[in-house]
C-alpha cells in the first residue's frame, strides 16, 4: 500500500488526519476537482532540482511553481524541474508523481507557497493516485519544517498579460 509509510509516519505521531478515496487522477486540477476541493487549497508536490540535488516544491495545485523565486532563495546556480527518471526511485512505495509534500521521510529539504499557511488545513496526494490526506496546516509544519516562499506563481490556465 502506497500511503502505508506516510499513515504510519502520523500516526507515530500522533497526528489527526482524513484520508479521502476518489476516482484515479492524474493531476492536481482533476483531483481537485474530483474531491470538490478548490485547487488553490489541495497542495501539490513538484520535484525540482536545486543545483542538481532534489527537494520538493509545495504550491497551489491551481499554480505553476517560480523557479526563479526558489534560484534567488536559494542562492543556487540552477534551479529546474527535475525529470522523472531522476527521482521515481527516491518513492518507491508511491505512484509516480503522487508523492506526499513530506521531503523529511525522503531525505530532501520542502519548500511551500506561503499561501498555503494561509489555510488552516492541507490535503494532497498521499503517495497514490486515488487517495488524499488532509490535516491541519500546523501539524503539517510541525512535522515537516519548511521553508515558506512566495513560490506559486501564476495559475494554470492563465496567460501571462
Amino acid at each position: 500500500m502506497p500511503v502505508g509509510k506516510l499513515k504510519e509516519f502520523l500516526d507515530s505521531q500522533k497526528i489527526k488526519y482524513v484520508s479521502i478515496a476518489h476516482s484515479t487522477a492524474y493531476t492536481a486540477q482533476g483531483i481537485a476537482a474530483l474531491t470538490h476541493i478548490p485547487g488553490k487549497e489541495l497542495a501539490k508536490t513538484v520535484i525540482v532540482k536545486i543545483d542538481d540535488a532534489l527537494a520538493m516544491a509545495v504550491l497551489p495545485a491551481s499554480s505553476h511553481v517560480a523557479l526563479s523565486v526558489l534560484r534567488a532563495a536559494t542562492g543556487a546556480e540552477s534551479v529546474e524541474l527535475a525529470r522523472e527518471a531522476e527521482f521515481k526511485d527516491r518513492f518507491p512505495e508511491c505512484d509516480t508523481g503522487a508523492m506526499p509534500p513530506f521531503g523529511n521521510l525522503y531525505g530532501m529539504p520542502v519548500f511551500v507557497d506561503a499561501s498555503l499557511a494561509e489555510d488552516e488545513e492541507i490535503a494532497f496526494n498521499a503517495g497514490s493516485h486515488n487517495e488524499l490526506i488532509r490535516l491541519s496546516y500546523a501539524d503539517f509544519e510541525r512535522l515537516v519544517r519548511p521553508t515558506l516562499l512566495k513560490l506559486a506563481s501564476g495559475r494554470i490556465g492563465e496567460t501571462a498579460a
